[in-house]
């Protein structure tokens, strides 16, 4: 279909270009933006006013055609008539379609329904364009398409540019502070020999002409503090950074942080410093400190509240960590204490799990944590009065880091020995610990004052403060997976989309057996087998092969219990351990791209967004059977779920957007729901509920 338009205009184009006329030229005439045009109306009216935009709506009428164009200030009605124009020159507005882009000449006047027209005399083409916009202009409705096509995306969505324009002033607000502050903005390599200031596995990439491998930087911090060393006493960096690991609605490879070092200042002197920082950069964005995201009201007015990190884990947890001496006094606390973490290398990397799972999602309001663990802080300065403990400070907001600082560790052979530890933790195999960079420990030995640095990742933050539901949507252009580098299809004729009876070599029991040896989670082959019941109703309704679309159900989280600490890789390694079984294409690819959000493997067939849709909403019915008094599923009325689906706080932690999608398969969400509860309901004994 867009092809077929995109051959009308094309044919367009050509007449166009036969009659003489330059359907693309150099340079354009305007006397005010759109926006001018409309909110000085009063004092235009008696002047010729020129205006340039794209045409966003099209109605001809006999000898008179309305025209809305617009450009980045808003839109105007334009108005021309045959009379006013004359015959041939009205005659060409036919070759033009929404989309095009042109210039007008007229005199403002008010319509008879009071709406600020330009009654055009002259207009002159300034770029026809080959492809349609999306459909009325309403916009992209898919998220993938939106961030993958972001042109269109502010093409369409006015809201979508002022949000990026607010990102604008925002890091503007950032770089006043700093500079009225007297910091001095820098700017330090992006490749580098050795990676470091921050636990992160790298990108690594190739220099031709030296013939080295480099690392793309996955901090600020080795060359701002080799400044220091240097003599300078305030530095600060808005930089791009890099770290090869998974995506989530808060994490992107590829981000911008600001980090400053300050020469002289501890740890302390940035608590105040950073709550100014924050509360003047948040008040000059959004003209106030109360910020509402979600279902809460952020108040970042000062002074914020304090909390002691291991205090924090005893209260959540149950466990000591003052008492605490190694990993295997840890381990066995957690055994004890019946607390569930994620296999992790390091006792480091252990307390950190502990406090992400059981503590960091508790801490709502903006907050400063203080008194961290040795273990957890390689880069910083030891307290004078606890050796296990490090002057450092974060700021936490909805249950995530925004901003972390420390007295930043002087002492070279202190910051040697950390390195060495980091590095037996990287020989153990935890590929995010630190490299040993001898360079920087020589410049070390040369002497650093005692010098508080400070990093923020701007991206999260202000997707937080903006109250959007992921980073990518702050991003102009986020990574995603190049749609022509996707897995050829299978022919039409073979593909599970179009086999009614198709025969799958792998029949339920034996794939129930490779689930259990998979997954040890009880709860998560609940998750599976209620997948697989939504999906086999799905298939029978919507007339597609219930075997093929039952098993994608049920082995879509193969792999969950092995990707845990690698999200991106989730739904691939499902994809490889089913190789074996000569499975189509379509189930694989639809095993991959069920997990998108990390993966950036896009969603194109219906068993695609049938797997997405069905394994979210189980979650939020079993969220809606544990909240009824019973919990029970045969108390789960389908209305009672279509109300907890509209609340956004009971779904925070579910895709409301992947559920919906299901519409792209002509089935009503209302019905949706109907079906996959009745086919919970019919396994409620194996689910438990």
């Amino acid at each position: 279909m867009q092809q077929d338009l995109r051959n009308v205009r094309v044919k367009k184009l050509k007449e166009i270009q036969q009659t003489g006329i330059n359907p693309y030229p150099a340079k354009a005439e305007r006397t005010n933006t759109c926006q001018e045009a409309t909110k000085n109306f009063d004092q235009l009216q008696n002047k010729v006013v020129i205006l340039c935009g794209r045409i966003f709506l099209l109605r001809p009428h006999g000898q008179a055609t309305f025209m809305q164009i617009g450009d980045e200030s808003g839109k105007i009605q334009i108005y021309f008539r045959e009379n006013d124009l004359g015959k041939e020159k009205y005659k060409f507005l036919k070759k033009l379609d929404l989309g095009d882009f042109i210039q007008v000449t007229g005199n403002l006047f008010l319509t008879t329904t009071k709406e600020k027209t330009l009654k055009i005399t002259a207009y002159k083409l300034l770029t026809k364009a080959l492809l349609s916009p999306p459909e009325k202009f309403h916009g992209l409705k898919n998220k993938e398409e939106r961030y993958r096509k972001r042109y269109l995306d502010l093409m369409t969505h006015p809201e979508v540019r002022k949000l990026f324009r607010k990102r604008t002033k925002f890091i503007d607000s950032v770089r006043d502070f700093m500079k009225n502050a007297d910091f001095l903005e820098v700017e330090t390599p992006v490749l580098e020999h050795i990676p470091g200031g921050a636990d992160a596995t790298p990108f690594i990439t190739h220099h031709n002409a030296l013939d080295i491998d480099l690392y793309l930087r996955i901090s600020l911090e080795l060359h701002l503090k080799r400044l220091i060393v240097g003599g300078y006493e305030k530095v600060f960096e808005i930089g791009t950074v890099f770290r090869n690991e998974g995506v989530s609605p808060q994490h992107l490879q590829e981000f911008t942080m600001m980090e400053f070092y300050w020469a002289y200042a501890d740890w302390e002197d940035l608590i105040g410093f950073i709550e100014n920082f924050y509360t003047k950069i948040i008040e000059d964005t959004f003209g106030t400190l109360k910020i509402r995201y979600r279902e809460n009201i952020l108040d970042f007015t000062p002074p914020w509240k304090q909390y002691d990190y291991c205090e924090l884990v005893k209260e959540k947890t149950g466990i000591d960590l003052n008492k605490i001496n190694n990993q295997d006094e840890l381990l066995a606390e957690i055994k004890k204490k019946n607390l569930e973490v994620e296999e992790v290398i390091g006792f480091g990397r252990l307390i950190d799990s502990l406090y992400k799972k059981y503590v960091r999602p508790s801490l709502i309001q903006p907050c400063l944590l203080i008194n961290h663990p040795l273990a957890i802080s390689p880069l910083s300065k030891r307290k004078q009065d606890n050796p296990k403990k490090v002057q450092r400070v974060q700021v936490l907001l909805v249950g995530s880091e925004v901003g972390n600082g420390f007295s930043e560790l002087n002492d070279p052979l202190d910051q040697k020995e950390r390195f060495e530890e980091q590095s037996r933790l990287r020989q153990a195999g935890d590929e995010e610990a630190q490299m040993m960079d001898k360079d920087f420990i020589e410049a070390l030995e040369y002497g650093m004052p005692p010098t508080a640095g400070f990093g923020v990742g701007i991206d999260r933050l202000f997707a937080i403060l903006s109250n959007v539901e992921n980073i990518r949507d702050v991003i102009f252009f986020p990574l995603m997976r190049p749609e022509h580098e996707a897995p050829e299809r299978l022919k039409e004729s073979e593909s599970v989309e179009n086999i009614k009876n198709l025969k799958i070599n792998l029949d339920r029991k034996e794939a129930l057996e490779i689930l259990k040896s998979n997954i040890k989670t009880e709860n998560l082959i609940k998750h599976s087998l209620a997948s697989e019941a939504i999906m086999a109703v799905l298939a029978k309704k919507l007339k597609k092969p219930e075997q093929a679309w039952a098993l994608t159900g049920l082995i879509h989280d193969l792999d969950f219990d092995y990707t845990k600490n690698k999200p991106d890789k989730h739904g691939t390694m499902t994809a490889e351990i089913l190789s074996e079984y000569d499975l189509p294409q379509d189930i694989l690819e639809a095993v991959k791209a069920h997990n998108y959000e990390h993966s950036g493997i896009s969603r194109k067939t219906d068993l695609d967004f049938a797997l997405t849709a069905s394994e979210q909403l189980s979650g939020l019915i079993v969220g809606c059977a544990l909240v009824q008094p019973d919990k029970k599923l045969a108390s789960v009325e389908p209305a009672s779920v279509m109300k907890k689906f509209k609340d956004r706080s009971f779904t925070a932690q579910i895709r409301r957007e992947d559920i919906k999608d299901i519409e792209k398969l002509a089935l009503s969400l209302e019905d949706f729901i109907e079906l996959a509860l009745k086919a919970m309901q019919g396994i409620s004994k194996d689910l438990g509920l």
